[in-house]
C-alpha cells in the first residue's frame, strides 16, 4: 500500500489532563474510561484509528508517577514497558493550568525513550482564553524539541484533524493495517464491562476509595430469548469500612452505580442487560502480590 503508514501512539501526562478522554474523541467510541480521580487507566487499552492512509493505534496508559504501593509499582513497569515499544509519544498538558513540577518529571522522564518521536499536545484550550492558550503553548515549547505542538479540545473536537495528520505522519510506513478495519479496540469484552462498572463507582465515591477499587468479571450469561444478558461482576475493596461506602444506606449506593453501569454496557452489549454486582473484602489487595495477581496486575 503506497505511502500507508500504521504504528503506535501512547499519550501522557499528569492526572486530569484528558488522555482518555483524547483517546475516546480520536477512535469515535469510548474505549477508554474517563473519571477526575487519578489513576483512573490501569491497563495499556489500545484504541484503533483507521484512516485511507493509515491506522494510529493509541494506547492508552497508566499515568506516569510515583509509585506509593505494589499496584502503582507494577502499573508504572506497564508504562515503562508499553512506551519503550511506541513509535510516537504524545506528552498532553493542559491550557487552563500553568506548567508545574508534575509536568517537568513527566517530561524528563521521556529522555528514557530515544526511539519515540515526540509531540506535545495542549488540550483543554475550550477552557482558556487565547492569551493563557498562547503563554501555555510558549512554555511547552521550551520542554525539548518537538516534532510538533498541537492546541486542541477532544470535548470541543477543535483541532483532532491536525492531531490525527500530525501523528501519522510521524509513524513508520507499513504494507498494510495493522488491525481489521472494524477493529476499534483490542481490549476483550470483559475488560470493557469491568471497566465501565469501575468508572461509575469511580464517579459516586470519597477520594480515598478510587485505588481500592478493582472489579472482576465472574459471569456473562445469554438468556434464551437473546434479548437479555445477565452480567455477574465482583467489586473488589480493601476494607470493610469502604464495602459500607459503596453499598450506602439500605443498598442505595449500589443501585446507583448499577444504574450508571447499565448504561454503557447495554450499548456495547446492544441488549437488555440484568446487572448483579457483588462487594467483597480483599484486604490490601495493592499490596499483596497473590491478590495482585488474582486481580490482573
Amino acid at each position: 500500500m503506497k505511502d500507508y503508514r500504521a504504528g503506535f501512539v501512547s499519550f501522557v501526562g499528569r492526572p486530569n489532563v484528558g488522555k482518555s478522554t483524547l483517546t475516546n474523541a480520536l477512535v469515535g467510541e469510548k474505549v477508554a474510561i474517563t473519571s477526575s480521580k487519578p489513576q483512573t487507566t490501569r491497563r495499556a487499552i489500545r484504541g484503533i484509528v483507521h484512516s485511507k492512509n493509515g491506522q494510529l493505534i493509541l494506547v492508552d496508559t497508566p499515568g506516569i508517577h510515583r509509585p506509593r504501593t505494589l499496584l502503582g509499582e507494577r502499573l508504572n513497569t506497564l508504562v515503562q514497558s508499553t512506551l519503550a515499544d511506541v513509535d510516537v509519544i504524545g506528552m498532553c498538558v493542559p491550557a487552563n493550568e500553568r506548567l508545574g513540577p508534575g509536568d517537568r518529571f513527566i517530561n524528563e522522564q521521556l529522555d528514557a525513550f530515544p526511539r519515540a518521536k515526540k509531540v506535545a499536545i495542549v488540550t483543554k484550550i475550550d477552557a482558556a482564553s487565547r492569551p493563557a492558550t498562547a503563554e501555555q503553548l510558549l512554555a511547552v515549547s521550551h520542554l525539548r524539541d518537538w516534532e510538533a505542538i498541537v492546541p486542541l479540545s477532544a470535548t470541543s473536537r477543535i483541532q483532532l484533524d491536525t492531531l490525527s495528520t500530525e501523528l501519522m505522519r510521524l509513524l513508520p510506513p507499513s504494507d498494510q493495517p495493522l488491525y481489521p478495519s472494524d477493529a476499534i479496540t483490542d481490549a476483550s469484552l470483559e475488560d470493557r464491562i469491568a471497566e465501565y462498572v469501575r468508572e461509575a463507582v469511580l464517579e459516586d465515591v470519597r477520594d480515598e476509595l478510587p485505588h481500592s477499587l478493582a472489579v472482576t468479571i465472574d459471569d456473562i450469561i445469554e438468556r434464551d430469548d437473546k434479548d437479555l444478558v445477565e452480567v455477574y461482576v465482583n467489586l473488589f475493596v480493601e476494607r470493610d469500612s469502604q464495602k459500607a461506602i459503596v453499598i450506602g444506606r439500605s443498598g442505595g449506593r449500589l443501585r446507583e452505580i448499577g444504574v450508571k453501569a447499565r448504561a454503557p454496557i447495554e450499548q456495547l452489549l446492544g441488549r437488555h442487560v440484568f446487572l448483579s454486582i457483588r462487594v467483597k473484602v480483599a484486604r490490601d489487595w495493592q499490596r499483596d502480590p497473590k491478590q495482585l495477581g488474582r486481580l490482573g496486575f
